[in-house]
């Protein structure tokens, strides 16, 4: 019985602090626009390789992306970022519903024990527990579901931003694309090198056709059988 009420108490706290831990963590999203050393050039021929590998830091082409201003700015993202905040309130109200069930059955159990055989008490007692167990295991369940939703998501994420940063370093002549945020490893940057605004604005060209370019249709067979 005592057993019981302490877990009558816990999930009713747990019930109103339960907040399934996702959202998107913006330190594995800075991931994104990973440091990119693309030597493009090396690709055309021997010696052009042989030149870039021997590129100083006088010539080589560099600029860098402000990540946080990316992220903040790039309509794919927040599509996303709106997605799974929509995703974990879902499941977390799934969750509240079955634990909010569950209360009312310890509670009515807390209330009617009295009125029951010591068997009778101790069967629903374990019943009780049971249910909690699967809960708590519903409840990790849900957890890892939306980890694996939102890791699916970063690596989504990251393979458009960084296919675009490999194609606009070819059609700039850059060898290195650098991240820049406050807390990376690079103290300064000009802002000459920022391309920010400017990979912000195609990436959401890009997302933005990539919505209304019609789909490939599926080819009919019109071949006639005689």
């Amino acid at each position: 019985m005592i057993f019981l009420y302490l877990c009558g108490r816990n999930l009713k706290n747990k019930v109103v602090k339960n907040n399934i831990s996702i959202g998107l963590n913006i330190a594995l999203l800075i991931a994104v626009v990973v440091l990119y050393v693309l030597y493009f050039k090396g690709e055309s021929g021997g010696d052009e390789q042989a030149e870039i590998g021997n590129a100083t830091p006088m010539n080589l082409s560099i600029a860098y992306v402000n990540s946080d201003s990316l992220l903040k700015n790039y309509d794919y993202f927040k599509e996303l970022e709106k997605k799974l905040i929509e995703r974990r309130d879902k499941l977390n109200t799934e969750y509240q519903n079955r634990a909010e069930g569950l209360q009312k059955e310890i509670s009515n159990f807390q209330t009617t024990a009295g009125n029951m055989t010591i068997s009778q008490a101790r069967a629903v007692e374990e019943d009780l527990r049971k249910k909690q167990q699967n809960l708590m295991m519903y409840q990790d369940q849900l957890t890892q579901q939306l980890m694996q939703e939102e890791a699916k998501m970063n690596a989504d994420l990251y393979d458009k931003v960084s296919d675009y940063l490999k194609e606009y370093g070819l059609n700039k002549e850059l060898q290195i694309v650098l991240t820049y945020t406050k807390g990376s490893g690079v103290l300064y940057a000009n802002d000459s090198l920022d391309i920010t605004k400017e990979v912000i604005v195609g990436l959401n060209e890009m997302h933005n056709a990539s919505k209304t370019a019609p789909k490939n249709p599926v080819k009919s067979d019109t071949t006639s059988t005689k």
